[in-house]
């Protein structure tokens, strides 16, 4: 397993961790209030859906996307957050044969040193530094993995459309088997790692 793992529950790489501690730090220096206070005033939103608070909380409060995001995350847990990684991946794995390809992508990227495993509501992400691959079940049985590399690098790889996961992610790839993930794959999950 990636030495990474072990010590992260949320499945953030050091960036992203990084990342959200200076935007709690850099709120509280820029407006006065802490993420605590910011979290008091997230919850007296009448709004009741995810995306309509962090509207609300930008149109009355200022804050932009990505810190409204991250206050009314905390004001409205929802109980199947970063927080809870095994059950993000028990709703997302459910399929035997989609899971089954992903066990064996997971297996590849972990292997490699440093490895975080991201787990949200609709793939898994794997990261270095960056994000670097993303599992996502498809219907039938099928994963579409995601890597960060361009389309080029094998020509079965396709260009990603909206599927949710880093934009970083330059080409994407269906495997109907584990047997799919030959070893120009695990080369280029290689190579995506490297870049990361």
């Amino acid at each position: 397993m990636g030495t990474a793992e072990a010590e992260n529950t949320k499945g953030l790489s050091p960036r992203q961790q990084k990342y959200f501690a200076t935007a709690r730090a850099s709120l509280e220096k820029e407006t006065g209030k802490s993420f605590e206070e910011w979290v008091v005033i997230g919850r007296t939103c009448p709004e009741t859906k995810t995306m309509t608070r962090i509207a609300w909380m930008k149109a009355h409060h200022g804050l932009g996307m990505n810190r409204a995001n991250m206050v009314m995350s905390a004001a409205f847990p929802t109980g199947s957050g970063w927080d809870q990684p095994e059950k993000l991946r028990a709703d997302v794995w459910k399929d035997p044969e989609a899971t089954a390809i992903f066990e064996a992508i997971e297996r590849a990227a972990i292997a490699l040193p440093d490895v975080v495993t991201g787990q949200r509501k609709a793939f898994t992400g794997f990261s270095r530094n960056f994000q670097f691959a993303s599992a996502k079940p498809l219907k039938g049985g099928q994963v579409v993995l995601g890597l960060a590399v361009p389309t080029s690098a094998d020509p079965r790889l396709a260009e990603p459309k909206a599927e949710g996961w880093s934009e970083r992610l330059k080409s994407k790839v269906t495997l109907a088997s584990p047997t799919d993930l030959d070893a120009k794959l695990l080369g280029l999950i290689k190579q995506a790692w490297e870049s990361s």
